[in-house]
């Protein structure tokens, strides 16, 4: 499942008021304790980190040989 960045906002602001239920789009997930909500929080950051990462193209100067 790929995640949004509104995803990982949704998840902090029940972190924040201690609320173990996360609705995300149209489907609600209970977390039994907020251990396993931090988990799910640090998997949607792990995610979206290397979607950001894998998108980013670097472009490397060529070096000219003097001609």
């Amino acid at each position: 499942m790929s995640f949004t960045a509104s995803d990982l906002d949704a998840i902090n602001r029940a972190i924040a008021l201690g609320e173990r239920r996360v609705t995300f789009n149209d489907r609600t997930v209970e977390y039994r304790d907020i251990d396993e909500l931090l988990r799910a929080r640090d998997a949607i950051r792990t995610e979206l980190a290397r979607s950001e990462s894998g998108s980013r193209r670097r472009i490397w100067p060529m070096r000219g040989t003097g001609f």
